[in-house]
């Protein structure tokens, strides 16, 4: 299951290195902190930060990451809402006045 937290994910930067998905992010910092030579070897996918290939073949990622599709979607479900200026502009309600009076 991709969203189970105990599942075990290969480290970019160390081959060697499987760490659980709820640690992973920490995991990723500690590991470029340690392995400066490598990590300046790989590139950051603009769409998920988790994801770290080769600068090479960064292009190709973005082409083919699955998390730019959730981004697509996301864009889509918003520019079907309307603008939050609209929804404002629309309302007649006004707050009732206050009969309360809380020096008393």
């Amino acid at each position: 299951d991709m969203f189970d937290p105990e599942r075990l994910i290969q480290c970019p930067l160390v081959k060697h290195h499987w760490i659980r998905a709820r640690r992973f992010p920490y995991h990723l910092v500690k590991c470029k902190e340690r392995n400066p030579e490598i990590a300046k070897k790989l590139a950051t996918c603009p769409f998920n930060a988790r994801h770290l290939v080769p600068q090479a073949d960064l292009s190709d990622h973005i082409m083919k990451c699955n998390d730019k599709a959730l981004l697509d979607q996301d864009e889509v479900s918003q520019s079907c809402e309307p603008p939050q200026e609209e929804l404002n502009n629309g309302s007649t309600w006004q707050a009732p006045p206050c009969e309360e009076d809380w020096e008393t």
